[in-house]
């Protein structure tokens, strides 16, 4: 493909290494030739690096599979993911999942992309909603700004929510920072 058809997200095989577009941006200087700009992400390590292309170079894309599964359990060395339309099952090792498994819960959906049959990364909704399974109690004191106290979730996680929230609560939770949003 040509980098004058660079659309974020899409992913590239640059020197056999999967790299996705996180930015782009067309440059014309003043003097001389257009050039793309661009951030690119690593697939597999997430490190991001700012590289330069000139207009209209041949750049070699990576066909990524992104398939809905469906999350069944942890067996203790991998996680097993469902495909929703084959049913086939699949074992992800816990260094392709990564901080996903702080908000996957059993049956739960989620995109996997695949590249040669190999998992690559785990794509969540932007928010889930879960359970708090433990808190202290948060008493109200004479403050200007509303606290924050710990609580863990259901699926292990320690997040930072006001004081009104109780333990056996819903709340939703950011799965790219690990913020509170909000009540369920």
């Amino acid at each position: 493909m040509s980098t004058n058809d660079l659309k974020n997200g899409v992913v590239l095989d640059i020197d056999g290494q999967l790299w996705t577009v996180a930015w782009f941006q067309h440059h014309k200087p003043g003097k001389g030739n257009t050039v793309v700009r661009t951030k690119l992400k690593h697939v597999l390590t997430g490190k991001v690096v700012d590289r330069t292309f000139n207009s209209d170079t041949k750049v070699e894309s990576a066909s990524v599979d992104r398939r809905d599964m469906q999350y069944l359990y942890h067996d203790g060395e991998a996680y097993v993911f469902m495909d929703t339309d084959t049913y086939d099952q699949l074992n992800i090792s816990e260094d392709v999942v990564g901080d996903a498994k702080n908000y996957l819960l059993e049956n739960q959906v989620a995109t996997v992309a695949l590249h040669d049959g190999n998992p690559l990364y785990i794509d969540l909704p932007a928010s889930v909603e879960l359970e708090v399974t433990y808190t202290e109690p948060g008493l109200q004191g004479d403050r200007s700004t509303g606290g924050t106290k710990p609580a863990t979730v259901e699926t292990g996680l320690q997040i930072q929510v006001p004081l009104f929230i109780t333990t056996g609560e819903k709340v939703k939770v950011d799965t790219r920072e690990g913020n509170y949003l909000g009540r369920v």
